[in-house]
């Protein structure tokens, strides 16, 4: 890649790299681990000091386009993941209809007694499954899911159906597909576990999806909690004004 900086420009040199590597970012260049140059070769690249590369790559840190990970150097920063609310789909789902790459680990299931909390959920019922699933997006992990499911899926083989979605999986054992669901978003700190699990700092904020999902027959058939990195998702809810003749 050639380094083409003009000196005399009055565009600030540490600038003007900044624009340069946004380009070369845009075009992919740094794929596919998305790692930058280290500040000596870009100063070495571009003839400057390592006090205007740092500045440069500042710049971009402070917009968005690349992330530094410390003892690991300078990264491309990760897409967001845009959620939309305005229609049912699964989180898995989602993530590939932005055409991304994403896959799904079983870290534990089993099966229980009905929470207490829930069991005016799943009315009529003892047992249920407990399933934590671990979402990851490029093999980074993203979210980790934890569901309250029917106990017919207690006989699921996990391994086998780990990278489908609940909801597929929910209607190929029952026969009957998911029609609703009940979404609650909030947020919350990362515990210990989380904070492990999902590669976050303990304490760091966590965007918390609860769904409450049911059959046509208006059956509770899974209550999933899915704990969110908010620095890869965002919930987007799309919305029209209708005028006061309208209503």
């Amino acid at each position: 890649m050639s380094a083409s900086i003009l000196r005399d420009s009055t565009t600030s040199l540490y600038e003007q790299i900044a624009h340069q590597l946004l380009e070369e970012i845009q075009r992919g260049a740094y794929e596919p681990t998305g790692k930058l140059p280290s500040e000596a070769e870009l100063g070495q690249r571009f003839a400057v000091s390592r006090v205007t590369i740092r500045l440069a790559v500042g710049k971009l840190s402070d917009d968005g386009v690349v992330e530094r990970k410390q003892g690991k150097g300078t990264f491309v920063a990760a897409k967001q993941v845009r959620h939309g609310l305005d229609a049912l789909r699964s989180f898995h789902e989602a993530l590939l209809l932005q055409g991304l790459k994403p896959s799904m680990q079983v870290i534990s299931h089993e099966q229980r007694p009905v929470p207490e909390d829930l069991r005016g959920l799943f009315e009529a019922a003892d047992d249920c499954l407990l399933l934590e699933r671990l979402h990851f997006v490029d093999e980074e992990p993203i979210a980790l899911g934890r569901s309250y499911l029917p106990a017919e899926l207690t006989s699921v083989v996990w391994t086998e159906v780990e990278h489908q979605p609940i909801y597929s999986i929910l209607e190929s054992i029952t026969g009957m597909p998911v029609t609703r669901a009940d979404l609650a978003i909030r947020a919350q700190e990362a515990d210990k576990s989380l904070a492990s699990v999902l590669g976050v700092k303990r304490g760091a904020a966590l965007l918390v999806m609860e769904r409450t999902s049911y059959f046509a027959n208006d059956r509770c058939c899974d209550r999933t909690t899915f704990f969110i990195r908010p620095e890869r998702y965002a919930f987007i809810l799309s919305g029209v004004f209708k005028s006061a003749n309208s209503r």
